[in-house]
C-alpha cells in the first residue's frame, strides 16, 4: 500500500513537471533510496539488525526451532511481512517491544536489516505493551498467558477487570488463566508441553492435595483422559469426602459480578492482595500480608474507615 502510494506521488510529480525522482530531491537527500521513502510514508523504519536487542520483559520463554526455521525460509522467499515493534534506547540501539520470534527468524534468514515500528515507552509502559501485544498476537501456551496476566496485574497495577478490557477477554477468562499458576510445577510443565489442556488442568484445581493432583495429571498424560474423565475422577474424590479434596464450589463463570467489584474495591482501599473465596454456602474474604509493617498499614486503614 505504501509502495503504491509512493509510485502515485512520483507519477503525478513527473507528469506535472516532466522530471524524474532525482529532480524532486534536494542535494542532501539524493542518495535516499526508494525503500527509505516508502518507510517514511508508511511509518516503518528499516533498522540494522545488529542495532536491535531483545526485550528483557519478553513473556515468551520457548521458541520452537522447527517453527523458527520454517518462518526463516518464508522470510528468505517473501521478506518480513509484519514489522516488529521497537523502542529506541540510545542513538545506536533499539529494544524489541513485540516481535522477537520474527526478529530471531530474520536473523536466521540472514537479513542485515529489518522493518520496524518505533514507539516511545518507559520500562513499565514497554512491559505492558510487550505483554499485551504478545498475548494478542503470539501463540503462547496457557501458562505463558497466565504468567503474562499475572505480571500485568502485579507490575502494571491493573485489576482483572481492566486487564480483561485491554486484552479483549472476559474477566472470568482472565481469572481462569490465573488459577493455573496455583498448580504444581509438574502439571504446569504438562501444560507448557501441550500434554494437558486448560480444561483438564482447571478440573484438577478442585483437588487440594498436590499428590492427588499429580496422580491424576499423570493418568491424563499416560492414558489420554478426556476432560469429562478428569471431572468424573475429581467428583469421585469429592463424593468419598476425602479431606484432601476441597469443598465443591460453583464454576468460576457462575460467581456474581458483585464478588469481583467488592474484591477490586478492597484491593484499592487497602492497597493489598484481597481475595474472595466463595463456597457452596457463604465464603470468606482473605487479605494477604507479608510483614508486620503491612499489618500496621492495614490497621491504619481500618481505623480511618471505622472512625
Amino acid at each position: 500500500m505504501a509502495e503504491s502510494m509512493v509510485k502515485k506521488i512520483m507519477a503525478k510529480k513527473e507528469s506535472a513537471l516532466g522530471k524524474g525522482l532525482g529532480a524532486l530531491l534536494s542535494d542532501n537527500t539524493q542518495q535516499q533510496t526508494q525503500e527509505q521513502i516508502i518507510a517514511q510514508v508508511s511509518g516503518i523504519s528499516e533498522i540494522d539488525i545488529k542495532r536491535i536487542e531483545v526485550n528483557p520483559y519478553q513473556p515468551r520463554m520457548n521458541f520452537d526451532d522447527d517453527a523458527l526455521t520454517e518462518l526463516a525460509e518464508s522470510i528468505k522467499e517473501h521478506g518480513l511481512i509484519q514489522p516488529i515493534t521497537v523502542r529506541q534506547i540510545d542513538d545506536n540501539k533499539y529494544q524489541i517491544i513485540s516481535g522477537e520470534r520474527r526478529f530471531r527468524a530474520s536473523k536466521k534468514a540472514g537479513l542485515k536489516s529489518i522493518p520496524a515500528y518505533i514507539r516511545t515507552a518507559d520500562d513499565q509502559g514497554m512491559l505492558e505493551l510487550a505483554l499485551i501485544e504478545n498475548i494478542q498476537r503470539e501463540d503462547l501456551d496457557a501458562i505463558e498467558v497466565a504468567t503474562s496476566f499475572n505480571r500485568l496485574i502485579e507490575e502494571c497495577s491493573l485489576t482483572q477487570e481492566s486487564l480483561g478490557d485491554r486484552v479483549g477477554k472476559k474477566r472470568t477468562t482472565v481469572t481462569n488463566y490465573l488459577r493455573l499458576l496455583k498448580l504444581p510445577a509438574e502439571i504446569q510443565l504438562y501444560i507448557r508441553n501441550k500434554q494437558m489442556s486448560m480444561g483438564q488442568a482447571r478440573a484438577i484445581l478442585n483437588i487440594k492435595d498436590q499428590k492427588q493432583q499429580n496422580s491424576i495429571a499423570k493418568k491424563i498424560v499416560e492414558e489420554s483422559w478426556s476432560v469429562r474423565q478428569v471431572e468424573n475422577a475429581v467428583q469421585k474424590l469429592a463424593q468419598a469426602k476425602t479431606p484432601k479434596v476441597t469443598e465443591e464450589v460453583p464454576p468460576i463463570e457462575e460467581f456474581p459480578e458483585k464478588y469481583y467489584k467488592l474484591t477490586d474495591a478492597l484491593r484499592k482501599y487497602f492497597n493489598s492482595n484481597v481475595n474472595i473465596e466463595p463456597k457452596k454456602n457463604g465464603g470468606r474474604i482473605v487479605i494477604t500480608f507479608d510483614s508486620e509493617s503491612e499489618i500496621d498499614k492495614l490497621l491504619e486503614k481500618l481505623d480511618a474507615w471505622i472512625w
